[in-house]
């Protein structure tokens, strides 16, 4: 069986330069080939000699991840679904913004999700597996090779419940950054509120962004939707989150999603404001994207912005995300990783 040269760090890389004659220089040239210039094949790395690559293309191979559906959305964003060795499938994201010079990936941590959110598709299959820090990383990579492109920006955001599988997603975030040169400030880690994991980020002082997924301001309205709530309730997340903000020195992003007549009233705004009152935060509002087998509505575009305008009055920073890859199901809450 070949080897997989996105699967190894630089010092397996010597290693296997070493078993084959070749010295460590050569490991750092294939290294920098893989890692900072993403290339598709070997024959692409120019600098190595033609007998090399040839000897090379009997041994081993870049990566054995396939991209086996690409979507183009007309705003530029672009799905891809990822074939694994083992037949499993996920779907990442390159989102692009017009006005912007970053370039961000959308990452799957988890092949399904065992969260259950009622608004989420990739939850509607229940969790299967976690993705290895190579199966993550290479979900990058495979955005590179495909479009020459340099990702700038992560964001765990895609399928799967990145604090279930932590301490792959930390190993998968040294790459980035290390292999990749991606700054750790430009990670963003999503997660629905796995409280003894927020406590173990505290802990080890992250200092990349933490997402939470809120989508309620009361433990009424988010156990309806959210089955973690039963397990890690609103008051006890609100605690932790305090805890993580002194002991980091970092203020997290509270993510809303935004559905018609659940959780878009002035009520609830006014609870949302009260409820985030002492924690330093952002709060990102997210308008419900349609999921196949849901009831619930998107949000009128007054509410959105009266919600909005209360939330600002109460003193919170406030965005509303903007809507990337709906046409092609790639938006928040949209993937699946089916074909």
């Amino acid at each position: 069986m070949k080897k997989v040269l996105s699967k190894m760090n630089l010092q397996e890389l010597e290693e296997f330069c070493l078993s084959i004659g070749q010295s460590k220089f050569r490991a750092r040239q294939i290294y920098n080939w893989v890692y900072l210039k993403s290339v598709k094949n070997i024959d692409d790395m120019t600098d190595l000699s033609k007998r090399f690559r040839e000897e090379l293309k009997e041994l081993a191979i870049v990566s054995d991840v396939k991209i086996a559906k690409k979507q183009v959305s007309s705003d530029g964003t672009v799905k891809f679904l990822l074939e694994f060795p083992d037949g499993e499938k996920v779907e990442t994201v390159l989102m692009r913004f017009d006005n912007r010079a970053n370039l961000t990936a959308c990452v799957s941590s988890q092949v399904g999700c065992a969260m259950g959110c009622a608004f989420c598709a990739t939850g509607k299959r229940g969790f299967i597996r976690n993705l290895t820090p190579y199966e993550i990383i290479n979900q990058v990579l495979a955005i590179q090779m495909e479009t020459g492109l340099k990702v700038t920006n992560i964001v765990f955001m895609g399928q799967g419940e990145p604090l279930l599988n932590l301490d792959n997603v930390l190993e998968a975030m040294r790459i980035f950054n290390d292999c990749f040169q991606i700054g750790v400030r430009r990670m963003t880690v999503s997660t629905c509120g796995v409280v003894p994991k927020i406590n173990k980020l505290a802990e080890i002082g992250m200092q990349s962004t933490l997402a939470i997924s809120l989508h309620a301001p009361t433990h009424v309205i988010r156990e309806k939707i959210m089955p973690v709530e039963k397990k890690y309730d609103i008051d006890l997340l609100k605690k932790t989150l305090l805890n993580y903000t002194e002991k980091t020195g970092r203020r997290v992003t509270i993510e809303y999603i935004l559905i018609g007549g659940l959780n878009d009233t002035p009520q609830c705004a006014k609870d949302l404001a009260y409820y985030l009152d002492n924690l330093n935060c952002n709060i990102n509002l997210i308008v419900y994207n349609p999921v196949a087998g849901d009831s619930f509505k998107r949000p009128k575009k007054e509410d959105i912005y009266k919600f909005k305008y209360l939330l600002e009055t109460a003193g919170k920073k406030v965005t509303i995300r903007l809507e990337r890859g709906l046409d092609i199901d790639a938006a928040c809450g949209q993937l699946s990783g089916k074909a």
